[in-house]
């Protein structure tokens, strides 16, 4: 089998994933996505397409984080291997989706406008 590439993003943070047939090892950035995602919710996060689909431990991803936080990578390495799971088998698709694994969440930071101090805050009104 040769190496699936799928793209997945979260606000600002954009996932590359190649995905191929192994033991279920993940680096990410050239670190191991334990050490990279710290905690076990953002762990359980990773693995969550896997664990939908019932293929823990056999595949092999290697992924290039780039922006956003912690939580918005974990979610576009989410994204990016359900698309490549999906690739590989779309029997895998409807599964995915009835969990909400396949949408690209849409919600980003609103631009700040001008004569605001942020996008809708208003500086301090005063009548006199």
């Amino acid at each position: 089998m040769e190496v699936t590439n799928k793209t997945g993003r979260r606000k600002t943070a954009v996932a590359r994933v190649y995905l191929t047939a192994g033991s279920g090892n993940i680096v990410v950035n050239g670190k191991d996505y334990k050490t990279y995602f710290p905690t076990t919710i953002l762990q359980y996060v990773v693995n969550q397409a896997f664990e939908v689909t019932g293929t823990l431990n056999q595949f092999d991803v290697k992924a290039n984080l780039d922006g956003g936080g912690v939580r918005g990578q974990a979610e576009a390495l989410r994204l990016g291997i359900a698309r490549a799971l999906c690739e590989i088998d779309a029997e895998h698709r409807p599964a995915l989706k009835a969990k909400g694994l396949m949408t690209r969440d849409p919600r980003m930071v609103e631009r700040k406008k001008p004569g605001r101090p942020k996008a809708r805050k208003r500086f301090q009104f005063s009548k006199r």
